[in-house]
């Protein structure tokens, strides 16, 4: 690991100086989503923004998909300085802030105003300023990214029928929480291994994001595809504070602007995917239902306390919350 660690760093350190002869100021955006997914796609309109609208004055270089290691890993060089920039998934971060584990509990958000609601908030605005102060990563901009569905082998019209289910569901806390107390049957299944699982009856039933679930083909497997929007990711592009820091206020406002721009691009662009993708699923046999999600956000209340009890996040945030219009 530390070799190719130190290889890592050579060739960020390669790209870096390989920048400073057209710009005056150079850097590097470390991706860790699969190519052309979403926030491989996120990212690179971000330096494709930065690049044209600071043309002499700053250049960056996008090093795309895992070359660089996971969402983790890449944080962590983001933190370090070896890397400058990184733009995914927002939960990655409760690793590091605590408060940061209710964003991917389950039926937290009602809809995208409701993600916007919270960014806007008190709560959101002091968990990333303790993310800059105690770990050195600036959160530029975030929006409302793509929602979680589920799919399944048998018709899930309410809560009733998730009973004893079993679901593939990913081994992180708040994901095997809900999916245990809305009734399923959680089973330890690697994503690559899911479309077979589902196709021999392994598990019953899978979840994931719109387009993960369909470039995956799960719903070849598991025909029946039911709208839960369980959880609303955060999309985000974040920075390294110190680098940040030493720019002048016009590249620091560029900066956050093309930020802003690059994540509400990814919100609009997900929005009229999703929607395609669904149909797209439609087409190859799949059924496609929404359901009153009603029951199962009432349900999924019995955990909260109890996850609130062992400090998953503090006492009354999930409330809080709850309460933003």
């Amino acid at each position: 690991m530390k070799m190719m660690g130190r290889g890592l760093l050579a060739a960020i350190a390669f790209l870096a100086m390989a920048g400073t002869s057209s710009a005056d100021v150079s850097a590097v955006f470390g991706g860790a989503d699969p190519l052309e997914g979403v926030y491989d796609r996120q990212n690179q309109h971000f330096v494709d923004l930065v690049n044209e609208r600071g043309a002499g004055q700053i250049k960056l270089e996008f090093i795309r998909g895992e070359q660089l290691g996971n969402d983790v890993q890449v944080i962590e060089q983001v933190m370090s300085g070896a890397v400058q920039f990184y733009g995914d998934d927002f939960s990655f971060y409760s690793n590091w802030v605590p408060e940061l584990n209710i964003v991917s509990w389950g039926f937290l958000f009602r809809d995208n105003a409701h993600v916007q609601a919270y960014i806007e908030s008190d709560s959101y605005k002091n968990a990333v300023e303790k993310l800059r102060a105690e770990q050195g990563i600036r959160i530029l901009a975030a929006a409302p990214g793509q929602v979680r569905v589920m799919v399944s082998s048998r018709p899930i019209k309410g809560v009733e029928d998730l009973a004893g289910l079993k679901m593939r569901v990913p081994e992180i806390r708040t994901y095997l929480t809900l999916w245990e107390t809305l009734g399923t049957a959680p089973a330890r299944v690697a994503w690559g291994e899911t479309f077979l699982g589902l196709s021999t009856g392994v598990v019953e039933g899978a979840e994931g994001g719109i387009s993960s679930i369909y470039g995956a083909k799960f719903h070849e497997a598991a025909k029946n595809v039911t709208r839960t929007d369980h959880v609303r990711i955060i999309a985000h592009i974040a920075v390294n504070d110190a680098w940040f820091q030493a720019q002048t206020p016009e590249i620091q406002e560029l900066l956050t602007k093309a930020a802003q721009d690059a994540v509400i691009w990814q919100m609009e662009t997900v929005t009229a995917e999703q929607a395609e993708t669904l149909d797209k699923m439609a087409a190859d046999g799949a059924t496609v239902t929404e359901i009153d999600v009603t029951p199962l956000r009432e349900r999924s209340e019995v955990a909260v306390e109890k996850l609130e009890a062992e400090g998953f996040w503090p006492k009354g945030l999930w409330a809080e919350i709850q309460a933003m219009d």
